[in-house]
């Protein structure tokens, strides 16, 4: 692929600052990286900012949308946790943009994009992290998943039920960034991995970003010692946090541009050591008899709730959706949108009886 640099003419008048940005752009960018004045555009046509790129746009659509907001109040590991440092879904997706947008920067491709995609990948996410997506799995006839869910969030809920109009390279991103129990970042087939290599990034990032603050997370509360990390993985990657996630992003980085960037790619030692972290974080943490005892609280919850917005759905379910998509997916999009402390508040109001507070004086 190859792209002409140079000046563009204005006819004479001052270019606006966003013409300015997609002329730097053209001028400093990969010739693989998506440019703004190049993206397909959006579903719904809309005249041009002044000031920000179209993907710089729809990275503020995002950080300024009510589910964004909501992110703040759902699990990423542990389920409501007392102490102040414990990573929730918020900050997980802060982490994730962050080592997105040095890796995009590292190989000249579009640090919008990457950005607006990193931001908004894990806005489906269900209150309980991966139990309650699971227990909305199963009650949800068809399935689901997060990924699709935050598609529909952008899409269609956001906004009034208007969605958010996110161009078509924001779109794909977050619709392809899931990797799965036992899936890589990278090497997957054409089908199954985002058409830009902006959004590529995604999954990489997302990974480097769980594996090492869920380490973190799972030490604080007692579950893991550092000792207790597998030898082979620790020795390529390194025992600190941030050394695992330098290595990661180095080579992610050397490997990409080795491969002329054609996709993102990763070495097949340092792959092997991440995912073997990866897995052994499966056994020790995410699926812990501890950890597990909780979830199964917090998937009687949500299985309480899901019963209970279908016996009244005029109090609680969206009525267009109920007409034009029926009640298991309005159910579906109230349950997934809550946050924890939402879903336990609204459980203790519908199933916990409350005390009589009025004392009546029979003398």
């Amino acid at each position: 692929m190859t792209r002409r640099v140079g000046a563009r003419r204005y006819h004479g008048r001052v270019p606006t600052p966003r013409e300015r940005s997609e002329q730097i752009e053209r001028d400093t960018l990969s010739p693989h990286a998506v440019l703004a004045a190049e993206s397909r555009g959006r579903e719904r046509p809309e005249p041009p900012d002044a000031i920000r790129t179209c993907f710089q746009r729809d990275r503020d659509r995002i950080v300024h949308s009510k589910a964004f907001r909501r992110l703040k109040h759902k699990t990423q590991v542990f389920l409501a946790p007392e102490g102040d440092h414990y990573r929730v879904r918020l900050t997980h997706t802060l982490d994730v943009s962050h080592i997105a947008r040095t890796v995009a920067r590292a190989l000249r491709l579009n640090e919008d994009l990457t950005e607006a995609i990193a931001l908004g990948h894990d806005l489906g996410h269900t209150p309980f992290g991966h139990a309650g997506e699971r227990v909305i799995d199963k009650l949800m006839p068809g399935g689901f998943n997060h990924y699709e869910q935050s598609l529909r969030i952008v899409d269609v809920l956001e906004n009034d039920g208007k969605g958010l109009n996110l161009t078509w390279e924001v779109r794909d991103g977050i619709a392809k960034h899931s990797k799965g129990k036992s899936g890589a970042p990278v090497g997957m087939s054409d089908a199954q991995r985002a058409s830009t290599i902006e959004g590529q990034i995604m999954r990489v990032a997302d990974l480097i970003a769980y594996v090492n603050h869920d380490i973190d997370d799972a030490t604080r509360a007692g579950l893991l010692k550092p000792e207790e990390l597998p030898d082979d993985p620790i020795r390529v990657l390194g025992r600190t946090s941030s050394a695992r996630i330098s290595t990661l992003v180095r080579d992610v980085v050397n490997e990409t541009l080795a491969a002329d960037l054609a996709e993102i790619r990763m070495s097949d030692r340092v792959l092997s050591a991440v995912l073997g972290l990866r897995s052994f974080l499966f056994d020790a943490v995410y699926e812990n008899t501890i950890a597990t005892a909780e979830f199964r609280k917090a998937e009687d919850i949500l299985t309480g709730l899901w019963q209970k917005v279908h016996e009244r759905p005029d109090e609680f379910l969206d009525r267009r959706t109920m007409t034009q998509e029926g009640a298991d997916v309005a159910a579906r999009d109230f349950v997934a949108g809550m946050t924890d402390r939402y879903a336990v508040r609204l459980f203790e109001r519908l199933f916990i009886p409350k005390p009589w507070t009025e004392i009546v004086d029979h003398d």
